[in-house]
Parts: structure tokens; C-alpha cells; sequence
């Protein structure tokens, strides 16, 4: 049997996008019923939210669409992280400025609306506004993680596995 897939979504805090994204990611893997195939985590360049669990309001707006949102907040740990995930999974373009000065790998380091339709770049940051940011996010995130998902089960399929 071969390793899961290991990805890693950052944001700023790891607290509303980052966590919201792995909480979509795994519920589209699991409704494919491709979960095992895949470690996933979350994780923020900032230590302010270290423990805490998810925003609120993260955790409504996954709620009211069936999405539960479990995850606790966490900063990355060079150089393990980036040892242990094949993917880092940024939210913006300074978390990717933040991943790549931490040591990451530029190869590795992927815009998670890279995988979407949106045309939008970034995941705009909804810490400071309203419920209607957080259901932002989530209609960005939701096709970007179903794009993201498609990506990584035709790329392992080709290659055996991802990052091996």
C-alpha cells in the first residue's frame, strides 16, 4: 500500500480560511470515499491562534452546509512540515511569500484558487468581517478544494504517488 497524499493548508492565523479549506477538502474526499488517500492539515505562518479552535463563524458557515470544521489552530514547523507534506496548500500570495522565507520548497507550494473557476487569485482574509466574507470564502473554496482533489487523485494515478 502506498502513502497518503499529504497536504497542507495555510493561511495567515489558522483559523478561518485554512481550516475551512481542510474541512472541505476532507468532506469531498469522503463523499468520494477517497479520504484514506490523503493525510490532511492545516496550519498558520502566526502562532496568535495556536490552540484555539476555528472561528465561529468558520465553523457556521461550514455547519449550515454541511461541513464540520474541527480543526485547531497551529503554526507551521519548519523544516518538519515541509518534510512531511507533499503539498502546501496557500491561501494568498504573502502566505506563499511566508511559506517560501520559512525554507519551503517553491515547487511545493501551490494557490489553493489556483484548482478553482473563479478567476479570483486570493482568498480574501474575512477575519475582520462579516458572516457574509465567511460565506465568501466558503463558495470559493468549495470548487477550488473539488479542483484541488481532482488534480492530486489524476496526478497520483499517474505517479504512482505524489512526492515519492
Amino acid at each position: 500500500m502506498t502513502r497518503p497524499v499529504s497536504v497542507l493548508f495555510v493561511c495567515l492565523g489558522n483559523i478561518c480560511r485554512s481550516p475551512l479549506a481542510e474541512a472541505i477538502f476532507v468532506h469531498q474526499a469522503r463523499a468520494r470515499g477517497v479520504e484514506g488517500r490523503f493525510r490532511v492539515d492545516s496550519a498558520g505562518l502566526g502562532r496568535w491562534h495556536e490552540g484555539e479552535r476555528a472561528d465561529p463563524r468558520s465553523i457556521a458557515v461550514g455547519a449550515a452546509r454541511g461541513v464540520e470544521v474541527l480543526s485547531v489552530a497551529r503554526q507551521i514547523r519548519p523544516p518538519d512540515d515541509f518534510d512531511a507534506f507533499d503539498w502546501l496548500i496557500a491561501m494568498d500570495r504573502a502566505n506563499v511569500e511566508g511559506l517560501t522565507r520559512a525554507g519551503a520548497a517553491p515547487e511545493r507550494i501551490r494557490l489553493m484558487l489556483s484548482f478553482g473557476p473563479s478567476g479570483v487569485v486570493e482568498v480574501p482574509d474575512p477575519y475582520t468581517g462579516t458572516a457574509r466574507d465567511f460565506e465568501r470564502v466558503f463558495e470559493l473554496l468549495e470548487p477550488a478544494c473539488a479542483g484541488l482533489l481532482e488534480w492530486l487523485l489524476d496526478h497520483d494515478e499517474r505517479a504512482g504517488t505524489i512526492g515519492e
